[in-house]
């Protein structure tokens, strides 16, 4: 039997063996090697142990969420705010819902979050609570407030004043310094109002509901629409034009519109309560004998801002409303007049003046004839 050497546990013939060398990664497996891994880990967990993880994970970002979502929003920067100190008017009508109610108040950037809104009203009960009416509020406010206001029904009422004599564009002018409507849409709407019959206007008229907006201080929820506030002056007027004054009209064979064209003149020209009568009979005479009526407030209507003196240049104006170019009343009022100056029309003084002018301290001053008149402008004018 031939008998082999073994040396060191190794056969002699035996060639050491060598490591292979390992394989080369390319730069897929470089990227992907680490999301392998824990695709592994979690191959070798449990499905109860991954499951309890991901609920974990995703009751972690509801709460999150939720924080985000219902936490006080940071300060706001009312300075950089577009609708710093400005009031935003917010109507609740019968039968909104809710959801309804926060979007609106959201969309008008009073609330932060609607949901959160929503989600406080569910909690403590107040769905179905609201009161319907017109509310007031600025930008930002706290759901505390904006709650406390519409459960007390706590309705804003705008007040506004028109002195007697203010023209549709300082109606215009003021309504809209009071937050209530845009100048030029009132305007425009004021252009093509007649909601009576005696307004029907005569050719030329600015505006139709000139005259016939009565100068009153009115209380009205702060939403109206410019429509809403026209119908409530005029029929304003329509209930203090009473029965005998349209009789009394009707007597000296005046229509209500003539009548209230006349007053517009007599409210403009006089300052003082016993000049009405008088002036009120000096237009009616011209009238009566196709004299131009000469009235300086026709002219002053038709400028952008009153002048203390009208020119010889003013009078040249080419307008309808010019009453010294052309004979008889204005195409509409020019102004809208109070009660006193309507009454100083269907009652006017007894007198034979045909002129009379204006001191600078608003007192005037009568004459006969024109040359009378003449010499009372220069002491006076």
């Amino acid at each position: 039997m031939k008998v082999e050497k073994v040396s060191g546990g190794k056969k002699s013939g035996d060639e050491p063996k060598k490591n292979p060398a390992p394989a080369k990664k390319n730069w897929g497996d470089k990227i992907l090697s680490p999301f392998v891994a824990l695709m592994e880990m979690f191959a070798e967990l449990s499905p109860k142990y991954v499951i309890s993880v991901a609920a974990a994970v995703f009751f972690c970002i509801f709460v999150i969420g939720a924080v985000l979502i219902f936490a006080d929003p940071k300060p706001v920067n009312i300075s950089s705010n577009s609708n710093n100190g400005k009031k935003i008017h917010v109507k609740v009508t019968r039968g909104m819902t809710t959801a309804e109610i926060a979007e609106q108040l959201a969309d008008k950037g009073v609330i932060s979050s609607s949901l959160k809104f929503r989600f406080i009203s569910r909690m403590r009960g107040y769905d179905g609570q609201m009161k319907p009416g017109t509310y007031i509020f600025t930008a930002a406010m706290s759901d505390e407030d904006v709650f406390e206001k519409i459960l007390n029904g706590a309705k804003h009422l705008e007040k506004f004043t028109i002195p007697e004599g203010f023209t549709v564009k300082e109606i215009a002018a003021r309504l809209e310094s009071a937050d209530l409507v845009d100048k030029e849409d009132f305007l425009k709407a004021a252009e093509k109002f007649q909601p009576y019959d005696y307004m029907t206007p005569k050719e030329n008229v600015l505006y139709e509901a000139e005259g016939f907006l009565f100068p009153e201080t009115y209380s009205i929820e702060s939403d109206y629409s410019i429509e809403e506030i026209l119908k409530v002056m005029a029929g304003e007027f329509n209930s203090r034009l009473t029965d005998e004054m349209r009789a009394r009209a009707k007597e000296m064979n005046l229509s209500i519109y003539d009548l209230i064209t006349l007053a517009s003149l007599v409210e403009k020209e006089v300052r003082y309560d016993e000049d009405r009568p008088v002036v009120a009979q000096i237009f009616l005479k011209r009238l009566k004998l196709e004299m131009p009526l000469q009235s300086d407030a026709t002219l002053q209507y038709l400028m952008n801002a009153p002048k203390e003196d009208v020119s010889i240049e003013d009078t040249k104006i080419d307008s309808p409303y010019n009453t010294y170019q052309n004979i008889g009343l204005p195409p509409g009022p020019v102004a809208n007049p109070g009660i006193a100056a309507i009454e100083a029309v269907l009652y006017p003084a007894d007198t034979d003046y045909l002129y009379f002018v204006a001191d600078r301290e608003g007192h005037n001053h009568y004459a006969y004839s024109y040359e009378e008149h003449l010499n009372l402008v220069n002491q006076y004018r």
